[in-house]
């Protein structure tokens, strides 16, 4: 038996979240698709959240985020938002979103750069790109808007910067032969 889900209503807590599309159809392969979908993400920030790192998959999205309230508010606007929007400037009809989302809360600033790591390997791991700055769809990509993440998830460490364009580093942070993504769990 599950437990019941702890609902997200402290904003100073970061989060970890994982989404996916209807049948995970890969609608965002659409450039149209995808510009709108990073357009409702940052058309949010900063009223319902605070965007820390992000990527957008084909299928699914991960995202780094501070809810301004709840965390299931923050993602109703965001999947809630594009559906609307979808419906609207792209005339689509299409179910967009499987239901609900899947989160993981930042403990500390080690956990951080573990999921930042996790988002900046994402696209690489899938052989859209060889370095996440090259994935336009990627909060890594040059330009790329996105808020510090707090300052208690911040490493102690110099040189290891959780939340900012310099994030290139994690996208190597693979032993020897092991894989994008290996010792995350599935998403």
């Amino acid at each position: 038996m599950k437990p019941d889900r702890e609902h997200a209503t402290r904003n100073d807590q970061t989060y970890f979240v994982t989404a996916n599309t209807w049948q995970r159809r890969a609608v965002f392969q659409k450039s149209s698709w995808a510009h709108l979908f990073l357009n409702t993400l940052h058309s949010y920030r900063g009223r319902a959240y605070l965007l820390h790192e992000y990527v957008l998959m084909p299928e699914h999205f991960h995202i780094l985020l501070t809810p301004m309230e709840s965390l299931e508010r923050a993602v109703q606007f965001l999947k809630g938002g594009f559906s609307f929007r979808a419906k609207k400037e792209l005339e689509s009809s299409l179910e967009v979103w499987q239901r609900g989302f899947s989160d993981h809360r930042i403990r500390d600033s080690a956990d951080c750069e573990v999921h930042v790591g996790y988002i900046m390997r994402n696209p690489i791991g899938r052989r859209l790109v060889e370095h996440a700055v090259d994935y336009p769809y990627c909060s890594a990509f040059p330009g790329s808007e996105k808020d510090e993440v707090p300052q208690r998830l911040k490493p102690l460490k110099v040189g290891h910067d959780c939340g900012t364009a310099e994030a290139v580093p994690f996208q190597n942070r693979t032993s020897p032969g092991a894989s994008a993504g290996e010792g995350e769990r599935k998403r």
